[in-house]
């Protein structure tokens, strides 16, 4: 009787789970298949259209563009991105209560010219934004701090001046504009923000020095395996425009005003480059005006695909469908203000 009773447990084993073959959530690696297949189509669309048309002089010349952008930003990536890791794992809530005002009005500039000194890239900034919410900061200081940390911190600044040497103009440009579209949208938050709009996150902090040193690990980790494959794409996007598509539309885009800096605008959206290597990649721009390159360098830091799927995780996509126009519009309007004094 115990045979058959173990026999049937054996056999039992080997039956499939009850729910096996029923629809449900497709796992991230069939998720992933799917997506693969459009690239796999494009891939395929560019071998037999576009590669007959790139010559072997084309292709040296698209190698050395990305391999000069990936080089020279890199440094500067590793460096920032472990800037941020240790500010955000490492800076305890105590230092934002003693130093932000708390009049929410007084709040917000001070706040925008903390990241200038406490510098944080664009995937750190928004979970410390976060942070600073659920520790009872206002929500208009704590958003400025998310736009002005990734774009006027010294880290970008020097990246910035390395970028455009001789250039003083493009590094003072970005930090007023930036800084000025950063204190515009906490401001207009504070005026016009509702508070259900925005979900507030609660998240668990690291106590003791082994957590902050693991939570520092981590967040280094992940942000350069993050931010360093937006570098490729981003390197890859503007070799790709420099080589690949004609001069003739380059130069009927780069000259009209408001079309270039659209689309520059436009372009440091679909990019996602991490803000301690777009002024590399908009160096490489050259055909485009001084003032197009600058809302390249203002938009990107602020609004651009992973930051919109961030700040729609955790604060909410009511949220993210106003503050990401609101940002957006600024950002382009403070640059074509201040390139225009360049």
């Amino acid at each position: 009787m115990s045979d058959r009773a173990g026999l049937r447990v054996a056999e039992d084993d080997l039956l499939p789970p009850p729910d096996w073959g029923r629809r449900g959530a497709a796992a991230p690696g069939v998720r992933a298949a799917w997506t693969f297949g459009p690239l796999a189509a494009l891939l395929v669309a560019g071998r037999i259209w576009v590669a007959p048309e790139i010559g072997a002089r084309e292709l040296d010349a698209w190698a050395t563009i990305f391999v000069a952008v990936c080089v020279q930003a890199l440094p500067f990536l590793v460096f920032g991105v472990a800037l941020s890791a240790a500010i955000t794992a490492l800076v305890p809530a105590s230092v934002w209560r003693r130093v932000l005002p708390r009049r929410p009005g007084a709040a917000v500039p001070v706040a925008g010219a903390m990241g200038a000194v406490l510098p944080g890239c664009e995937c750190a900034s928004v979970p410390v934004a976060g942070g600073l919410m659920a520790r009872g900061v206002a929500p208009a200081a704590a958003l400025t701090f998310l736009l002005a940390a990734p774009a006027i911190n010294p880290v970008v600044l020097v990246a910035t001046a390395v970028a455009f040497p001789g250039n003083p103009g493009m590094v003072v440009g970005r930090f007023v504009a930036s800084l000025l579209v950063a204190v515009l949208a906490g401001w207009t938050w504070l005026l016009v923000g509702k508070g259900e709009w925005l979900r507030i996150p609660s998240r668990p902090h690291a106590e003791g020095t082994a957590g902050r040193l693991e939570a520092f690990r981590q967040d280094m980790r992940h942000d350069v395996l993050h931010a360093g494959g937006f570098l490729v794409v981003g390197a890859a996007g503007a070799a790709t425009i420099n080589v690949v598509v004609p001069a003739e539309w380059v130069d009927a885009a780069a000259g009209s005003p408001w079309l270039s800096v659209l689309l520059l605008a436009l372009l440091a959206v679909l990019m996602s480059i991490c803000s301690e290597a777009d002024a590399f990649v908009a160096a490489s721009l050259t055909q485009f005006s001084t003032t197009a390159r600058l809302a390249f360098l203002v938009v990107g830091p602020m609004v651009d695909l992973k930051l919109i799927a961030l700040q729609t995780g955790f604060f909410g996509r009511r949220f993210a469908v106003r503050f990401v126009p609101l940002t957006f519009c600024l950002a382009v309007g403070v640059s074509v203000a201040v390139g225009g004094l360049l």
